[in-house]
């Protein structure tokens, strides 16, 4: 059955999103809707506008044979502005305070929206990097990892406290807490990472930066290679961290004082995407 233009368009659009960095055919759409391979393309031009005109994305068109269409999701610098923005002005709020210097996040992590903006932060930060995982602790971080290899279209591993016996064999490390400078161990199964391949690093808060370097000591276990770090929000320490050239989305500054205050700003995700002029 032949599909109108318009209806066209919806579907497409919808599929290429569904599937981020994905090569699709111009024979599986013309397949898909009954339509000739000349007008597939005159669709995916009208698409390939509307995404470059909005800052949402890029799509390529690859000609050939097996040539075909690639949506890569990103934000363009206006777009990745505001987002921080709406960050900033949801972290800053005096009530998230926590002792230590911590900022409660989870009602954030925990929103649809947040994460929509985060992933697609985190994806827009490597779109032009070769990248083959996404890495993060259990706990908070699971939901951000989640949402950046939605947008990546590559998958999340999950590197644990303590093993679990489904976990099969395991690689485990020892690494020293920023905060509390106490010894700690975390573990990630033989299967889930190859040597060789190329892994991101997220996670919600940087404190000290002791766990971020447990799982740089974990990547290097596996001869594989850290790509870059990115938290959601960057706290203040009193010490030298233990990691460098970690991006953060928000830094915040929590006073523990007679008025316990939290202030918000850009962190340098900014800077580190789209140059020094930010």
């Amino acid at each position: 059955m032949k599909v109108r233009r318009s209806n066209r368009l919806v579907d497409m659009t919808h599929y290429l999103l569904e599937h981020p960095r994905t090569l699709v055919s111009l024979k599986f759409f013309s397949e898909r809707y009954g339509s000739a391979k000349s007008s597939i393309s005159e669709d995916l031009s009208i698409i390939k506008h509307t995404f470059q005109s909005w800052g949402e994305g890029r799509l390529e068109t690859i000609p050939g044979a097996s040539g075909g269409a690639v949506l890569t999701p990103f934000y363009s610098k206006e777009n990745a502005e505001q987002a921080i923005a709406d960050l900033v002005k949801e972290v800053n709020d005096d009530t998230r305070f926590l002792p230590g210097g911590y900022v409660y996040l989870s009602d954030l992590i925990g929103r649809p929206d947040i994460l929509h903006k985060v992933g697609q932060l985190i994806a827009t930060q490597y779109v032009d990097q070769d990248v083959d995982v996404v890495m993060t602790v259990e706990t908070k971080g699971i939901p951000i990892a989640q949402a950046a290899a939605m947008y990546m279209n590559k998958p999340f591993v999950i590197v644990r406290n303590s093993s679990h016996i489904t976990e099969g064999p395991t690689v485990s490390v020892n690494y020293v807490s920023g905060s509390v400078k106490r010894i700690k161990k975390m573990e990630l199964s033989r299967r889930t990472l190859s040597a060789g391949a190329n892994v991101v690093v997220v996670d919600d808060f940087l404190k000290g930066g002791g766990t971020l370097n447990g799982m740089h000591s974990l990547i290097k276990e596996f001869d594989a290679n850290l790509v870059g770090m990115t938290v959601l929000a960057e706290g203040t320490t009193s010490g030298k961290r233990l990691v460098d050239n970690c991006t953060s989305l928000v830094k915040v500054d929590a006073e523990d004082g007679d008025h316990k205050t939290i202030s918000a700003r850009p962190g340098n995700f900014m800077e580190t995407v789209f140059g020094k002029e930010n």
